[in-house]
């Protein structure tokens, strides 16, 4: 039981899913309406219930931020967005190198536990012991091969991204945006990463990045393909303008891989 909420395990799973898919949602665009408002969208189904604790739990733990509050028909509606934690945490949980990571501790889990339940059937079934012994070898074959290719892929996942060291000289942020990105997309992100989400990302490990920086820095990592700009593609105003680049006569506003 969690004494916070007075749920049980199976509806800590069920608000830890709605949680998941709110974030998933919420990478992708700039803002979004925290709850569903009649048939508009929002990242939860309703202030009540599980969908309601799933929502206060994304915003205590920082993992989504308001961004403004509208007020339509004498009510609120708020609005927010995902943080860099909120990113990070639903690669961490829902990304294939997390699951791969479950599969691989399961596997641990039944391969240290098949041989005392293969004992318990021999000495239950001592006729069969020689049949029983055959057919785990092969299991346990199996379970081996099996657990050497998620290892692999899991070495394939934690691969860091490339870099040019003379980049990296004039760029010491570069590898760690480039990992960002790279994480986000990993977590089911489809869209591509507003400038103002990624700068508040490399902030948290650059403290001293400036806003012109991040600027030259980015145009230096398009220049060399390491990532690519591209303009805003939301209708009305650009939030957060002042993180916009003008290049080439175009408005950049976000950045992928």
């Amino acid at each position: 039981m969690d004494r916070r909420t007075g749920s049980d395990d199976k509806e800590l799973e069920k608000r830890d899913a709605l949680l998941l898919d709110g974030l998933r949602a919420a990478l992708n665009g700039e803002e979004h309406r925290l709850f569903r408002v009649g048939k508009r969208d929002g990242l939860f189904a309703g202030r009540g219930g599980l969908p309601g604790e799933a929502a206060e739990l994304a915003l205590r733990e920082n993992l989504l931020e308001h961004t403004r509050t509208e007020t339509e028909r004498g009510a609120d509606i708020e609005w927010v967005r995902i943080t860099p934690a909120g990113t990070e945490y639903l690669y961490n949980h829902d990304s294939p190198r997390a699951v791969l990571g479950e599969m691989r501790d399961m596997l641990r889990q039944a391969a240290s536990g098949v041989p005392v339940w293969q004992d318990g059937m021999l000495k239950s079934l001592e006729k069969l012991a020689s049949h029983i012994t055959t057919e785990m070898t092969a299991y346990m074959a199996k379970l081996d091969s099996l657990a050497m290719r998620v290892e692999e892929a899991l070495r394939r996942a934690d691969v860091s991204p490339e870099l040019a060291a003379s980049l990296q000289t004039v760029i010491p942020w570069g590898l760690e945006a480039l990992a960002y990105l790279d994480r986000r997309k990993a977590g089911g992100a489809t869209a591509a990463c507003p400038l103002p989400e990624l700068f508040a990302a490399l902030r948290n490990k650059f403290p001293t990045l400036t806003i012109r920086d991040f600027h030259d820095g980015l145009k230096r990592l398009a220049d060399n393909q390491a990532i690519r700009l591209a303009e805003y593609a939301g209708g009305g105003a650009i939030p957060q303008p002042e993180y916009a680049m003008m290049q080439a006569g175009k408005l950049w506003y976000t950045a992928t891989r």
